[in-house]
């Protein structure tokens, strides 16, 4: 079967700072129309980062959304300047969120964080030999993070008290035990 839909017209809703929200229709397999709400994103990065002492480095922050605090892994969108080199945001987010800074920058995987309606690609970076920074980058104005170091035990304790709890966190975790 084909599953291809075909975009019969796109109408603009809305631009923000963050994500653009478009309203598509769409011609279906079956030849009938449907309405697809899609949010655009410039994509994203989140960097696992794990210190000798085999702690992962988390931010604890408010996520307005969520409506409540989270324990997460540095991350941070891709700036215009950074499409083509997405680990450059890794290195730039490490710094500014957390103060350090790595030897090197693996690509795990990279996803989709949630294409039923948005189209945001969002890449997994494992930072290795991690380090204090040298010249530290400017932290967003709006952001407000505390910097969380994590064993193995208490990111467990963590997950079960609902505190980590985004899908590119719980992925990191899982690299993260996998790494042994």
């Amino acid at each position: 079967m084909d599953f291809k839909e075909k975009t019969l017209s796109t109408e603009n809703i809305y631009n923000g700072k963050v994500v653009h929200l478009d309203k598509e229709t769409v011609k279906l397999p079956n030849g009938k129309e449907a309405v697809r709400e899609v949010i655009r994103h410039q994509g994203a990065v989140g960097v696992i980062a794990i210190t000798d002492s085999n702690k992962i480095v988390m931010i604890r922050q408010w996520r307005e959304p969520l409506k409540k605090v989270t324990l997460e892994i540095p991350a941070g969108k891709i700036e215009p300047s950074e499409h083509d080199d997405p680990e450059k945001t890794a290195r730039r987010e490490l710094n500014e969120e957390t103060r350090f800074a790595a030897d090197q920058f693996e690509l795990v995987t990279k996803f989709y964080t949630s294409p039923g309606f948005a189209d945001e690609l969002m890449y997994l970076y494992h930072a290795v030999g991690l380090k204090a920074v040298k010249d530290e980058l400017p932290q967003d104005d709006d952001e407000f993070l505390e910097l969380v170091e994590l064993s193995p035990k208490e990111v467990q304790e963590a997950i079960s008290r609902g505190e980590i709890c985004d899908a590119k966190t719980l992925m990191a975790v899982m690299f993260w035990q996998m790494m042994g």
